[in-house]
């Protein structure tokens, strides 16, 4: 059995009340699933189940009012046979979910097996009510990998502000880490490893019809992305920046340096060039690479890690570029060239040999071009203050800046970029900074070579 605690459904969410259960006592639910609606100071959110599983006994009743996060809500099975075991249970105040079992105790010597067989595994009941941050590639290899649900596992993660991030979950090891945890009791631990590391990922449920729509439940990973954009749109004090960008110096120099390069060779792309130019800027104006930090600290960092947005759908991944600013443009290129490669499923493509597949870096890139789309206001990913929209590349008739000529206008290539930033880190004067930063290194792309 597992005790689950009331869940921290944003960054600043302290406690919350449950305005509705939608999955009774000795009902079954699976992944994707909205066990209860959680009302908070700001909005009522769901809360969704990450696996399978069966309801065995709600311990807050609905309307409630305040639960302080952790604190535990219900007991969940996995089989519906197990729940008559938890009729009576009584979660002690302030018991933390491992101190549970003794209660369990109290069934008849028929159901004993089930808290018994659970006995191991209380540790990843913490994270259950303490919400986990991992990054979406991160959460997806955990599944791959048979670990299970990664709140499950104890990683403890390098990104930033201690996000689990996909090379912690490659460099995790099932066979020590449970050890490692429970240090008192390494003979009873042992066994845990095994159906851990064996467990399988939960297929999708299928789709359900209903009159007039259908509802699709969406894999662990774009839930993740959801719940954060939700949360940094609502956190985050959003303003946005947009300028015009003409592109014909820059497309001449992309013409020559892929003239010179080995036909084996992949090209150098139009986003790799602009990628180099954002980076650039970042060194005219380091303000826009930072953070905000919690306690009023602003983090400036002094690598420039792009993120750079592919995909669609279930499918939407945002690799990190690193260090943009210091390395060729060859090597940047390849490195984008490769993690696409990953998100379209080519033949041999394998998310363990890109590095920083999944990470979060200092500032995101997405380019919507490709669908025709003019411009856009993107989101920033927590904790990054800044992010890059660009439009579709266009040909538009602009008036002419060469005094030789007698020609009023000229036919140029021009794309729209937009620059959403967080104000409390980058006000507007620096925010236009750096779109003007951004203009001067597309518009003159020898000072890349700089």
């Amino acid at each position: 059995h597992e005790v689950v605690g009331m869940p921290s459904l944003s960054p600043t969410m302290e406690s919350g009340s449950i305005s509705a259960w939608n999955v009774e006592e000795g009902a079954a639910f699976a992944a994707g699933d909205v066990i209860c609606s959680v009302e908070t100071d700001k909005a009522t959110v769901d809360f969704e189940a990450q696996d399978e599983g069966v309801v065995a006994k709600h311990l807050v009743g609905a309307g409630s009012g305040e639960i302080p996060c952790g604190t535990p809500i219900m007991v969940t099975v996995e089989d519906e046979g197990d729940v008559a075991a938890f009729k009576d249970f009584v979660a002690e105040a302030g018991a933390e979910p491992a101190a549970e079992a003794p209660a369990a105790e109290e069934a008849p010597p028929a159901a004993a097996p089930a808290p018994a067989a659970a006995a191991p595994t209380p540790p990843a009941a913490a994270p259950t009510g303490e919400r986990v941050f991992a990054s979406p590639r991160a959460l997806t290899l955990a599944k791959e990998k048979g670990y299970g649900e990664i709140s499950a596992l104890r990683i403890v993660g390098t990104g930033p502000g201690g996000r689990i991030i996909a090379q912690d979950v490659l460099d995790y090891d099932p066979s020590t880490a449970p050890a490692a945890a429970i240090a008192a009791e390494p003979v009873a631990a042992a066994p845990a490893a095994v159906p851990v590391a064996a467990a399988p990922a939960s297929p999708l449920p299928e789709p359900v019809a209903g009159p007039g729509y259908t509802d699709y439940a969406l894999p662990t990973s774009a839930l993740e992305l959801a719940s954060r954009l939700h949360a940094s749109k609502q956190n985050v004090p959003h303003y946005y920046l947009t300028i015009d960008l003409a592109l014909d110096s820059l497309l001449e120099l992309r013409s020559n340096l892929n003239s010179v390069m080995k036909s084996e060779e992949g090209g150098i792309a139009v986003n790799d060039l602009l990628m180099k130019a954002a980076a650039a800027a970042m060194k005219t104006v380091p303000a826009a690479n930072s953070s905000w930090i919690d306690g009023g600290v602003v983090r400036v960092y002094d690598s420039v890690d792009v993120n750079v947005v592919v995909g669609n759908g279930a499918s939407l991944y945002a690799p990190v570029i690193r260090d943009v600013g210091r390395r060729g443009l060859k090597a940047v290129s390849d490195d984008f060239a490769a993690a696409t490669a990953v998100v379209e499923g080519e033949e041999g493509a394998d998310p363990t040999t890109v590095p920083g597949f999944g990470d979060v870096g200092t500032f995101t890139m997405v380019n919507l071009g490709a669908f025709g789309v003019k411009s856009c206001a993107p989101i920033i990913r927590e904790p990054q203050a800044c992010a890059l929209a660009l439009g579709a590349i266009e040909n538009r008739i602009v008036p002419n800046d060469d005094d030789e000529s007698e020609e009023i206008y000229k036919e140029s290539t021009m794309v729209t970029a937009t620059l959403s930033c967080d104000h409390r880190v980058v006000d507007g004067a620096v925010g236009a900074q750096w779109l003007a930063a951004f203009k001067n290194h597309v518009e003159n792309p020898v000072t890349l070579l700089l």
